[in-house]
Parts: structure tokens; C-alpha cells; sequence
């Protein structure tokens, strides 16, 4: 019988695909001796990888980039962290063109927003017959529109870097073949159809991972002879018939094709044709924060020569390494030189035996090996020979938190070359500070009074109002010690510039509202006062420290509350608790109060990792300020020169329909020594919090310190790992 219907036309390039795939041709035909395997570069969504697919490479670690691509209807933000040679972050925002947030009434005329989280993992590097293999997610938890799971090789032959990869979800949309996983379980044979809105979003979890039918996608990095251009072929395993929202896109072929320009390794231009139908554009600026050199220091003071005269000690004919008297050293010009020299705040000067005690803290330097060098060359020209060890007692906050204590010949010794760093480091003791800290030498004037301006940043991105509302504020914040552990703190706000005039959304909450009130403290007062509390602290043995504290304890809440501390100088963990009972403000940030209470507090377990790619976790279980019980686990990379990458998450009691839209709270952070950056020395740090969503469950306490942070001289870790 005769077979009457038309025959399904095959999928034909379109021009400019057919224009790119002749120029690879050619590119390969004759340039096969360029032998340099393609530089990895990002793809649309910000990881490495092809235009749409991933790929296994991975960035270097240490490695930020963010990128931003348009390929209609979709405009994405990525930010993508590397902070292991092994694993890749990215957290990206979606605009899509073509439809509508939500109600006009809601929203207005603003696109539909989505946020979401990517993580790659490297199960194993390519060698001379295997391929690099990594296994990764698209879209954990929120919504999990884009939600899509895969296995994905690479090898590479030359100039050419090849993929291959399957996928369940988005990725794997086309469904080449059945899930194998249907032989262990029946249920990963499909997938649930996810179509959230915005009021029910939250509802896919990982129950769906690794579910429905598998898609094939893969393709090729072409490295041209211009080292700065290379070509990308790939074949696409969505066929953009089952989009989020029924939004669905034409293709009349799987196979992308795109150019990628790098004028330099810090940018990344790619223009790609996609789906035979729609173009593609993106650009993604890169930097490697975590193995950047320390910016050169022109503006710091000199260091003081070894053998210099004695610049702190009053007028003598002994020699720079004959024995003073300390009747013969002027203690307050040393005070003030270990001061604007070493960065050490002096509290006291005492005397030891045969070491010389200075009390105080480290102010300017980050690195523990600037401050102490520095500090020993000024005792060493005002003291000489009187002393055999210095000791750097640190107190903050009237706690006695640790010792560094150096051997005087040594730091000698290691400054004519007659030892190296390892042995310099053997003669330098980091130690828990004791209850004998010698006999009084030196005293300064107490000044009990500080304080300074900064600039304040605050932001919100992804709302109905507008993709980013943004404050800038003037801060002035002081400090007044009445002893050296019982002051008043506070800080006072002025509003400089901001667009939250367009605020006008609350969230929607089934929990009380404990932190999406923000649009009403945001639009209350253009002058506030964030911040006013007194503080006790007290060290009630070798490794335990107390503080107490009552007040405007941060910009929504008020209250009393305490932290105890348990932190051995000997071990990589430590365990705190912290109690406090709250009360919301006004919400003009003023004296006013409202009439919600609320008890809440952690138990929390810290640790740090001592390997050579340093990790510091924690787990804080307890009640939030909603009411929830649960727990949220943070997980930071810090880099040897001090950079820090973390990802936190936090699920409580409540259900994904109460918390709302995004299931749980999570979030990725990063902070740079601004020391890395300046030609000054500084210990002041950049810290980007980037959350996807503000919302009431799993909200935590904002309080002002953080005994972990405050008693930070007592990681033994980070102080002999920043030595050489």
C-alpha cells in the first residue's frame, strides 16, 4: 500500500549556522598544527561549558566570573564560583521577555523573574586514554524550573576538546532513550511536570532528581590558530517542547554553533546561533581572586632595619645590639611605633622573666608574619640584647584571647640568612593567653572613645518591584569602653541614594513576619539608628569566653541575649551557644518597639579543616525567629591569601508551602581582604551575601559579634599557614 503522507522534513542549517560550521571546517583543514587545547570558557549559563550544555572542564580554582547572556526569550545573570580545582557554583537570575511577573497590579509591566543554583562536581581527571568525567545539577531546589541533572565526559585531541553527556530534565528535554534507572525503581522512568506559579512556587525538591527520560547532548572547542578565537559546535539535548510555564520555543535544529572571542583571560565574547531560529549573545568577565598576589604596599611606613639605631629609647652610647636598661627605653615612643610601624595597638607593656610581654591587638596587617617582623625589629632596636623572647599578648574586647611569642635570636638569625622559614617558624609559638602576664612596665593613657564613618551597601535583587533595589547609606559608627570589658556601641544611618521608592510588594508568609517587613523598615525614615547596645564580655577559663549584651541589638530587633564560647588553641573545632530574647522595632529604626516576641538561640559546632585546600564548616541547630526549629550548615574554601568562598542552606520544621517560594533558605557569600586590592595595608574585608529570596523561615539573629570571629588569633591553622 502506498504511502500518501508527506515525508517529515529533515532539520536544514540555517545561513548563519551553515556560514560557522564551513569556517570550522576550513579552521581544521588547515590548521591542524595548532596544537593548544582550547582555553575552557563559559557557556550562557555561566559554568564552563559548551552554549547550552556543560561541559567536565572546570576553572581554576580560585576563579570568579560573571556572566551575562540574551538568547530570546531569556536574558540570564550569572555568577559563578570555583573554590575547589573539583567543584563549580553558579547562582543566576532569569528574565523572561514574554511574560509577566504577575499581576499588572502586582507587578506592572515586569518580566516574569526566576533564581536558581548550579553545582558541578569533578569525579575524575582526563589522562592519557580516560576522559575527565564530572556529574552535576541545574537548578537545586526553588522552583526548579530549569531543573536538570547530567553526566558529562570531555577529551581532548589537540586543538579540539570533545563532550559527550546524558541528562535527565531540562538538558535531556528531547528524551532519546529510557531512564536505566527504571530497572533499580519504576519511578524514574518519568519526571513530575513542573509548572509553579508564583504563589505555589517551592514545590520540586529532590524527590524528582534523576527522573524522566534521558537526552543526549555533547559537541566540540575548536581552538583556531588566533589564540584569542576559538569555535563551539554542539548539539543540544532540549528541543524547547516542554519550556517552563508552556513557553515554548522553536527549533528547527539541534545544532548550535557560536564564536568566542578572549581579548585577554579576563574576557570572554561569544555570539552563537541557537535552535536554527534565535541568536545568542553573552559576555562573561573572569578574574582569579584567590591566587591573586598581594597588591604592593608603597604607602606602608618602612620596616625598621635589624641593626638600626634604637629609635624608642632615650639617649645612650650602647651599641644596636648591647643590653639597654629599661630605665634607658622611652616605653611611650615604642608604644607609639609598635603602633604606626607593626599596627599593634599597645594596652600594656610588661615584664616576664626573660620576655618582654606587649598587650594589645593587631589593627593593619592581615598577615601574622608582617606584623610580628615588624614588631620585632622596633624591640630589637629599643631593647637589643635585654630579652630572649617578645610576646604578643592579643586582647579584644577585654578577653585575652591568645600569645604569639618569638625567640629573639632566631627572628636575628633569620634576618642575616643563617636560617630559613622553617626554622624561623619553629622559634614562634602561638599559645592560649595565660593568667601570668608579668610585671608592669608600661601604661598609656586610656582612651576610651572611637569611632569612624563608612559607606553602607544594601541590596535586593529578583522582586516584583524591580530586578535590583539598591541603598547606599553614610554610617557612622562608635564605640565607648567604660572598662576594658563593658562599653556601649552604636551606629546611626543616613540614607544617601536609593530606588526603593518602587517597593511596594510584601511578600507573601503563613509564618509571622519576622523578616519581610523589609519594604516597610526600608521606606520608614531616611535617618536611622541600626544599632545601640551595651556589652560585657569575660573569659571564664583558658579556652571559654563570655559575652553579654542588651539593646537595639540590629535594625529589626531589639533584646538581651549572651554567647558562651569553648574554643581549645589545640584543636581544629570549637562549640558555642548563644540565647537571646527579642523584641521587633519600630519601623522608622528608632526607640519605638512593636509588639512581636520571640526567644530564640543556637547551639553551633565550628570547624576547620587543616589540609592544604582549607576548609572551615559549621552546623547551628536551634530556633529561628519565626518560631522554626532546624538547623543551617555553612561551608567556606579560605585561600591562602586570605579570599573566603561559602555556600550556606538552612531547613527548619516548617513545610515548603509555608516557608514559600524557593522550599528553604540557602545562599552563596564570598569576602576579599582589601588588603589584596590597596596599597596600604589593612585588615578590613568586601563581603557579598547573595540570596535569592528574603523570606520569614529559617531568619537567624543579625547580632553584632561573633565570639568565633572575635577570638580569630586562636586558628593555629591560618596563623602558621600565612607564614612562607
Amino acid at each position: 500500500m502506498t504511502n500518501h503522507r508527506n515525508p517529515r522534513p529533515r532539520p536544514r542549517l540555517s545561513l548563519p549556522c551553515a556560514a560557522v560550521v564551513t569556517i570550522l571546517a576550513l579552521s581544521i583543514s588547515t590548521a591542524l598544527h595548532a596544537e593548544e587545547a582550547p582555553t575552557p570558557t563559559s557557556s550562557e549559563w555561566g559554568g564552563i561549558g559548551l552554549l547550552q550544555t556543560p561541559t567536565a572542564r572546570m576553572a581554576e580554582s580560585g576563579d570568579m566570573a560573571f556572566t551575562a547572556s540574551y538568547n530570546s526569550p531569556y536574558s540570564r545573570y550569572n555568577f559563578t564560583m570555583q573554590p575547589f580545582s573539583w567543584l563549580e557554583g553558579t547562582f543566576r537570575y532569569i528574565n523572561v521577555s514574554n511574560l509577566a511577573y504577575g499581576p499588572e497590579s502586582l507587578s506592572g509591566d515586569q518580566h516574569y523573574k526566576d533564581k536558581s543554583i548550579d553545582v558541578k562536581i569533578r569525579l575524575w581527571n582526563e589522562s592519557r586514554w580516560l576522559p575527565e568525567v564530572a556529574l552535576g545539577a541545574r537548578d537545586l531546589g526553588g522552583t526548579g524550573l530549569f531543573s536538570s541533572e547530567y553526566l558529562v565526559a570531555s577529551k581532548r585531541w589537540g586543538p579540539v576538546d570533545a563532550s559527550l553527556g546524558f541528562a535527565t530534565g531540562y538538558i535531556g528535554n528531547r528524551g532519546d532513550f529510557s531512564n536505566p534507572l527504571g530497572i533499580i525503581d519504576d519511578r524514574f522512568k518519568t519526571r513530575p511536570v513542573n509548572n509553579p506559579t508564583i504563589g505555589d512556587a517551592g514545590q520540586f525538591g529532590i524527590e524528582s532528581m534523576f527522573r524522566g527520560k534521558v537526552g543526549i547532548f555533547g559537541g566540540v572547542t575548536y581552538q583556531t590558530p588566533l589564540d584569542s578565537l576559538s569555535v563551539k559546535v554542539e548539539y543540544d539535548g532540549n528541543d524547547y517542547k516542554n519550556e517552563p510555564r508552556r513557553n515554548n520555543l522553536g527549533q528547527s535544529t539541534p545544532v548550535n554553533v557560536g564564536l568566542v572571542y578572549r581579548p585577554n583571560k579576563n574576557v570572554e565574547l561569544t555570539a552563537a546561533w541557537e535552535r536554527g531560529e534565535a541568536a545568542m549573545v553573552s559576555l562573561t568577565l573572569r578574574g582569579n581572586p584567590g591566587n591573586a598576589p598581594t597588591a604592593r604596599k608603597p604607602l606602608d611606613p618602612k620596616p625598621v632595619a635589624w641593626n638600626s639605631a634604637a629609635p624608642a629609647s632615650a639617649s645612650s652610647s650602647a651599641g644596636p645590639n648591647q643590653a639597654y636598661s629599661d630605665s634607658a627605653v622611652d616605653w611611650e615612643a615604642l608604644a607609639n611605633a609598635l603602633r604606626s610601624n607593626a599596627g599593634f595597638r599597645v594596652s600594656d607593656i610588661r615584664q616576664r622573666g626573660d620576655d618582654l610581654v606587649v598587650t594589645g591587638y593587631q589593627q593593619t596587617y592581615s598577615k601574622p608574619t608582617d606584623g610580628l617582623n615588624r614588631a620585632s625589629r622596633l624591640l630589637n632596636a629599643a631593647l637589643g640584647d635585654s630579652y630572649s623572647w617578645y610576646t604578643l599578648r592579643t586582647e579584644r574586647l577585654g578577653l585575652a584571647i591568645a600569645e604569639t611569642s618569638m625567640e629573639h635570636d632566631a627572628f636575628r638569625r633569620h634576618d642575616e640568612g643563617e636560617i630559613q622559614d622553617d626554622e624561623l617558624k619553629r622559634n614562634i609559638e602561638l599559645v592560649p593567653a595565660g593568667g601570668d602576664s608579668g610585671t608592669a612596665i608600661y601604661t598609656p593613657k586610656s582612651a576610651p572613645f572611637g569611632g569612624g564613618f563608612s559607606l553602607g551597601y544594601r541590596q535586593n535583587l529578583g522582586g516584583p518591584d524591580g530586578f535590583v533595589l539598591f541603598q547606599i547609606a553614610a554610617n557612622y559608627s562608635a564605640s565607648y569602653f567604660f572598662l576594658p570589658d563593658l562599653w556601649l556601641t552604636g551606629t546611626v544611618s543616613q540614607d544617601v541614594f536609593n530606588n526603593y521608592d518602587k517597593f511596594s510588594y510584601d511578600a507573601p508568609s503563613r509564618l509571622p513576619r519576622v523578616r519581610t517587613d523589609l519594604r516597610s523598615y526600608m521606606r520608614a525614615s531616611s535617618f536611622t539608628m541600626p544599632n545601640l547596645q551595651v556589652n560585657a564580655s569575660h573569659k571564664f577559663g583558658k579556652d571559654i569566653f563570655g559575652i553579654a549584651y542588651a539593646g537595639y541589638l540590629e535594625w529589626m530587633y531589639a533584646g538581651v541575649g549572651g554567647e558562651l564560647l569553648y574554643r581549645p588553641i589545640s584543636q581544629p573545632w570549637a562549640l558555642g551557644a548563644n540565647l537571646n530574647w527579642v523584641r521587633q522595632r519600630d519601623f522608622d529604626q528608632g526607640f519605638g518597639l512593636r509588639d512581636y516576641t520571640i526567644t530564640t538561640g543556637h547551639a553551633t559546632l565550628y570547624y576547620s579543616f587543616d589540609r592544604q585546600e582549607r576548609i572551615i564548616g559549621s552546623v547551628s541547630a536551634g530556633r529561628y525567629l519565626a518560631g522554626d526549629y532546624g538547623a543551617t550548615v555553612n561551608i567556606a574554601r579560605v585561600f591562602p591569601n586570605g579570599l573566603t568562598m561559602g555556600a550556606y542552606a538552612t531547613k527548619t520544621n516548617i513545610s515548603s508551602g509555608e516557608f514559600g517560594e524557593g522550599s528553604f533558605d540557602k545562599g552563596i557569600y564570598f569576602s576579599i581582604p582589601l588588603d589584596n586590592l590597596l596599597p596600604r595595608s589593612t585588615r578590613g574585608r568586601a563581603n557579598v551575601n547573595w540570596n535569592p529570596l528574603i523570606r520569614d523561615g529559617g531568619a537567624m539573629l543579625a547580632r553584632k559579634y561573633s565570639l568565633y570571629n572575635v577570638t580569630g588569633e586562636r586558628d593555629r591553622a591560618g596563623f602558621y599557614q600565612a607564614f612562607p
